[in-house]
């Protein structure tokens, strides 16, 4: 039987303690985290933090399904949630339901997450009908990246407001078991939180939300390219990596690596 944090765990636990939740690609990061999160989150993120694009438009769903499959064999109490990759869902509901089952079935994670409010709320229910877990994610929504060029916070106005509420609403009515909100206005936030049961997981949203998610590649500082005002670093590994290669290519050039302690 799997001792895996579930669901309905979640939402018994989410009135005593905030839920923790980061992204996660490889097995060695999967060991780790999992001692420490409720949620690993197998984010389209990749395609920046692994692979080095711009943005997370060209990720696959082969790569979604590797890393995913990846993560939750190498996992054993977190709850493993994969995001569908752009252009694998939008079109119609159907399609968007064979790929997430088609990475469920491939992966074993617990659920998928896509971006969308409103407009995505008949596919979510379609899915999550279907008995496939939803998590969603509004607010600055990166697979939109090119509508305004760059990653920009939302919320900042009355209209933007009441879609992001409009979105929230038409989620939680489609089933999703949770959202990602990210890079707005704590108040708004906040609001959302206090309106629906919907487990609420904030990245740049305020600490009024149900728990918080980072990339774990910021947290950890080995992705400099881009830095968050809403990140928070908690080591700096590119800088220690730097150095402790820079060290070994010394101590070799200089023949002092292998010494007879480290030869057979």
């Amino acid at each position: 039987m799997s001792n895996r944090i579930t669901i309905s765990d979640l939402y018994k636990n989410k009135q005593k303690s905030k839920i923790v939740m980061l992204t996660c690609y490889t097995a060695p990061i999967a060991k780790i985290l999992d001692n420490h999160v409720d949620i690993l989150l197998v984010g389209d993120s990749l395609g920046m933090t692994v692979y080095g694009h711009n943005n997370t438009l060209a990720v696959t769903k082969r790569m979604m399904i590797d890393h995913g499959k990846c993560v939750v064999d190498n996992s054993k109490n977190a709850l493993v949630v994969v995001d569908l990759p752009f252009g694998s869902y939008e079109t119609d509901k159907i399609r968007a339901f064979d790929t997430a089952a088609e990475i469920i079935s491939k992966t074993n994670a617990a659920a998928v997450k896509l971006e969308g409010g409103k407009e995505i709320s008949e596919t979510v229910e379609f899915i999550v009908s279907r008995g496939i877990p939803v998590m969603g994610h509004i607010g600055l929504m990166p697979q939109k990246i090119n509508l305004k060029g760059k990653f920009l916070s939302v919320g900042k106005n009355k209209i933007e407001e009441k879609k992001i509420l409009d979105d929230a609403k038409s989620l939680s009515e489609a089933g999703v078991f949770s959202f990602v909100l990210e890079a707005m206005k704590s108040e708004l936030a906040k609001k959302i939180t206090k309106n629906f049961d919907t487990i609420s997981l904030g990245i740049g949203a305020g600490q009024h939300c149900d728990g918080q998610v980072l990339v774990i590649d910021d947290l950890l500082g080995l992705f400099s390219n881009f830095t968050p005002r809403f990140v928070k670093k908690y080591s700096n590994l590119e800088s220690i990596i730097d150095k402790s290669v820079k060290q070994f290519s010394k101590d070799v050039k200089d023949r002092k690596f292998p010494t007879k302690k480290y030869s057979y």
